[in-house]
């Protein structure tokens, strides 16, 4: 994509970053966790949203004191799957979300999206974006490993055909910003998915807004020159 503006490229968790859902997900979890007998509070799973399934679901086992195979860890992610459903019609997209997607296009700044979640279940958050055809959007079933290893961030970066080094990568969760890290991209926290403003700060983020309606209004903190 080419880039007349020469501000950086955007790279852009999904849940909680651009769209209101990080609690649905956590009940959702719940439920799923609950089926299989294991009991936790809504705030230890809070803890592990923006993990990639797999990753969540043995890391909240492993609070229990017990472990999980690759079977049982793939029926909870299934529950979790079953469960989202009913929380589906609660879900929108956050303040600014998309608004900011729509004057990064018209800006000629590149942008994409890379989510934990499958294709599947992204596609509903998708559509309520409004986003386009042509939007990059990297997904769990489209790499090896989930944040917060950076190949979610990786992938999206060269399907656009960026530096990662050039690029600024936008979450909401420490996860996404230790998966920026990794990456060597510069991270941007909001607040929106419940992670408060030190806790990013010191998983890396160099600037914090509040949601996707802050971050627009001070772009070019982060190197996009305003619309002259």
């Amino acid at each position: 994509m080419a880039n007349p503006t020469g501000s950086p490229a955007f790279l852009f968790d999904l849940d909680g970053t651009l769209i209101d859902s990080v609690y649905q997900h956590v009940l959702a979890w719940r439920e799923s966790l609950e089926h299989a007998g294991i009991r936790l509070a809504v705030w230890q799973i809070h803890r592990r949203i923006g993990m990639s399934g797999g990753l969540l679901v043995n890391a909240l086992a492993r609070e229990t004191g017990g472990t999980l195979d690759a079977a049982d860890a793939e029926r909870l992610i299934q529950g979790h799957g079953e469960a989202f459903v009913k929380y589906r019609e609660q879900v929108r997209p956050l303040p600014g979300a998309v608004e900011l997607l729509d004057f990064l296009y018209r800006a000629g700044v590149p942008h994409a999206i890379a989510t934990s979640g499958l294709r599947q279940s992204a596609a509903r958050s998708l559509e309520l974006l409004g986003v386009r055809d042509d939007l990059v959007v990297i997904t769990r079933d489209m790499v090896r490993y989930a944040k917060p290893d950076p190949d979610l961030f990786l992938a999206a970066a060269e399907a656009l055909g960026v530096s990662i080094h050039d690029s600024v990568v936008v979450g909401d969760s420490v996860w996404d910003l230790l998966a920026a890290q990794r990456a060597r991209a510069i991270g941007v926290g909001l607040l929106a998915g419940g992670y408060g403003q030190e806790e990013l700060e010191r998983a890396g983020a160099y600037r914090v807004y509040q949601d996707p309606a802050d971050l627009l209004a001070h772009l070019e903190e982060v190197g996009v020159r305003p619309a002259s």
